[in-house]
Order: structure tokens, then sequence, then C-alpha cells
């Protein structure tokens, strides 16, 4: 079994990120939380690549789509026509294309609870919706509203797993084991280390 220590998950910096040049503002506000950076890299991600991150899968589609339905009615918009599993087709072809419109940089975290612990730093991923302090709230304005009536994806930022079967899978396919880095920080022997104090 694996350490709860050594937990890792996958962030992707979409390129709206990348064009705005805040990356390692945001890296930084992991690092100092006590997150340890153990891979990273930029590239232009393929399509290919890209749809086997955002799975083709009929359940995982719907999931998706009905997700969205919720929004839609929370907002008070008619879902009387909705069909989840097309809309959750047309999210998955459109995030295809927002993740590959231009360079990003993945990176791999470890450290206990990272997985959630940086699902809560990013917030909510409708921006402008999310609690201030919260990267995605600090750092955009854009929302499932705004996104809807320009008939795009909401520009969300960064991509964080979201759990840690998916972060095994998805760091699987964004890096090669000989990418992943193994070292300790000193901000580890003061996390982990029981004999640090004495």
């Amino acid at each position: 079994m694996l350490a709860k220590n050594k937990e890792k998950t996958l962030i992707v910096f979409k390129p709206d990120v990348i064009q705005r040049q805040i990356v390692g503002e945001i890296i930084g506000r992991f690092e100092r939380k006590g997150f340890k950076l153990v891979g990273m890299k930029m590239l232009v991600p393929s399509r290919e690549l890209v749809g086997k991150h955002y799975e083709d899968e009929v359940k995982y589609l719907t999931e998706v789509g009905d997700k969205a339905k919720k929004g839609a009615e929370a907002r008070g918009e008619d879902t009387s026509n909705w069909n989840s599993l097309e809309r959750g087709k047309w999210i998955r072809e459109s995030n295809i294309n927002y993740l590959t419109c231009g360079p990003v940089i993945a990176i791999v975290l470890q450290g206990f609870g990272v997985v959630s612990g940086v699902r809560k730093m990013l917030g909510s991923t409708s921006p402008a919706d999310g609690d201030v302090g919260t990267i995605r709230a600090d750092f955009s304005l854009d929302s499932f509203a705004l996104a809807d009536e320009q008939g795009r994806v909401t520009r969300s930022m960064l991509h964080a797993s979201d759990s840690v079967e998916n972060a095994e899978r998805e760091i699987g396919l964004w890096f090669n084991p000989t990418e992943i880095s193994e070292y300790e920080t000193a901000a580890e022997k003061i996390f982990y280390d029981v004999g640090w104090s004495e």
C-alpha cells in the first residue's frame, strides 16, 4: 500500500493560463501549501492524448451531461429537451479543442491528501462562482453562464485529478515513469519525519 504522504495528482495548466503568464504564481501556491513537485513538462498535446484523457465512454459522457444539466437548471434554463449523452459528447469535444489549442504545462504533485487538497485550492470549475481565495476565483471571471451564452466550454484554467485512481490513470497518460522524480525536501522532513523536532 502506498504511504499517505506519497499520494500523487496530475494538474494541467490549460492554454489560457500559459498565455496569461501566471503559471509560476499558481505553482508557488501549491509549493507553499507543502505539496512537492515531482514531474513537470510543457507540450502542445495531441488530440489523441487529450482524447484518452477525456474518456469516450457512454457512462462518463452521460455523467458529464447530467452535471451540466443540473447547472443549467440551477440557472433557470429550459432543459426539457436535454440529452445528457449528446451534451457530454459536445463538452468532451469542446474540451479537447480547448486543451489542444496551444501549449500546456502538466505537473505531478505529491503529498498527503494532495488530490483533495489541490481541488480545494482550485475551487469551482465556474471560476466567478468560486470562493475568494481559491485559484480559479482569484484569477478568472469566467462562469458556466457566460460560457453557455457564448456557446463554448468554461475556461476553467486548470485540470486536476478528481480521485487517487484517476490520478494514477492520468499521470500514466501524460508522463513516463522516468519523468517522475524521487527526492526529499526540507518541508517533507517537517511534515512527515516524526523525529524532526527531537
